[in-house]
C-alpha cells in the first residue's frame, strides 16, 4: 500500500512533505528588571511608664511583633532601666501600625527615620 504524503500546519502555513519542523514564537523583547525602590527604615522605640508591669510589656512585644522571647525580654529590660529601647526597625507605614497596636495595650512606642 503507497504511503500517502503528510503536510503539517505550523504557523498557519502549510508545509511540504516531509516531516514538519516547528518554530519557537517570537519572544516579546523583555524589559530591563529593575530592583523596587526600598522604602527608608523607621526606629520603633519602645518607652517606660510607671503604669505597666514588665510581664504586661513582654507579652504585648511576643503578640505585636515576631520578637522572640529572649528579645521581649532584653528590650523590655532596657527600656525599663534606661528609658527607652530599639524594638525594631521597619519602613513608615509598618512602623506607624505598630504604634497603634500597641497604643491598644497601652505601652507607648514612638517612631523616628532611621538615620543610619
Amino acid at each position: 500500500m503507497p504511503q500517502k504524503e503528510s503536510q503539517a500546519v505550523v504557523g498557519g502555513q502549510t508545509s511540504g512533505p516531509g516531516p514538519a519542523t516547528v518554530q519557537a514564537p517570537a519572544q516579546k523583547p523583555t524589559k530591563p528588571h529593575h530592583k523596587p525602590k526600598q522604602l527608608p527604615p523607621y526606629k520603633v522605640l519602645l518607652h517606660n511608664d510607671d503604669v505597666n508591669t514588665v510581664e504586661h510589656v513582654i507579652v504585648a512585644i511576643l503578640k505585636v511583633t515576631t520578637l522572640q522571647p529572649e528579645e521581649a525580654v532584653l528590650k523590655t529590660v532596657e527600656a525599663h532601666e534606661t528609658g527607652v529601647s530599639l524594638l525594631l526597625v521597619s519602613h513608615k507605614e509598618r512602623a506607624e501600625l505598630y504604634v497603634e497596636q500597641f497604643a491598644t495595650f497601652n505601652i507607648t512606642v514612638s517612631i523616628e527615620p532611621d538615620g543610619g
